[in-house]
């Protein structure tokens, strides 16, 4: 398990999988998380990518198996994920990557192809919202007084799976299946999900649209829970973006429909560098 360590930095920890023809100099793609979760929520995702790109599964800051020595109130930020992940970039490719990233993931993807626009060969957003609106910020909230402080009462693992019933899985969902997200949600330790759930609910991503010059794919749940209201801005204000629509209102299409989501990343990025997707 590798760690990106820098002076006075949390140490960033990633995963990477590789099946790529040795004796190619296959492209990254980097596969980023959203709120609360961590690198593991992608497994399912790897049998369909890594035979095609070296992956790299990134944890954020604070969450996961990344470190947590740094003020929480200071540098958990956008601008901070940014330069992580441009790090990390730096760290393992020598060439710009594939950047994919689901709903926090994705709008830490859109600010980084507008910082960084050398670095990214494509950009697909997974169900990434404009920002957290204050209808989903109650429904967090869990019925506390914010979504703080129900984070705060409840813990990380016992907020996601109270979370998990209402936005992300449909009701019939397999139990199993919400006990291991809210599993891996409960890695991260609550003072960390409180500080990014500040972040969260202030970051607002819609001012970058048309400064995003990176070919985009955007897939996301035909009149998704959290991301309805914005689809029709993204479609039309990211140039030249790549829209699929996939039948859920759900939020979590990265994990419930993750076949279909993964497919459409490896034929967009395979597209834009001319190669087979099937080869």
């Amino acid at each position: 398990m590798p760690y990106l360590e820098r002076p006075g930095q949390p140490a960033l920890h990633y995963l990477v999988d590789d099946f790529t023809d040795p004796w190619k100099n296959a492209p990254v793609i980097v596969l980023q998380h959203g709120f609360g979760r961590s690198a593991d929520l992608w497994y399912p995702w790897v049998p369909l990518l890594a035979r095609h790109f070296k992956v790299v599964r990134p944890d954020l800051r604070g969450l996961g198996r990344s470190g947590r020595d740094f003020d929480l109130a200071g540098g958990m930020t956008v601008e901070t994920f940014v330069d992580d992940l441009a790090a990390i970039i730096d760290e393992v490719a020598q060439a710009p990557v594939h950047y994919c990233g689901e709903s926090l993931g994705g709008m830490v993807g859109a600010a980084l192809a507008v910082a960084h626009p050398d670095k990214l060969r494509t950009l697909s957003l997974i169900a990434a919202p404009l920002r957290i609106s204050q209808a989903t910020q109650q429904t967090f909230a869990c019925g506390r007084e914010s979504w703080q402080a129900a984070i705060d009462e409840l813990g990380t693992r016992a907020w996601a799976h109270e979370i998990n019933g209402s936005l992300r899985f449909p009701p019939d969902a397999d139990p199993g299946m919400q006990n291991w997200y809210a599993e891996m949600m409960g890695q991260t330790d609550k003072a960390s999900l409180i500080a990014l759930s500040r972040l969260a609910a202030r970051a607002d991503i819609e001012p970058l649209l048309e400064k995003i010059a990176t070919p985009t794919l955007g897939i996301y749940p035909v009149a998704g829970s959290i991301t309805g209201p914005d689809e029709d801005i993204i479609r039309s204000r990211i140039p030249g973006i790549t829209y699929v629509g996939l039948p859920s209102r759900y939020h979590a299409i990265q994990f419930l429909m993750a076949r279909a989501c993964a497919d459409e990343v490896l034929h967009f990025a395979c597209q834009h560098d001319g190669v087979a997707a099937g080869a």
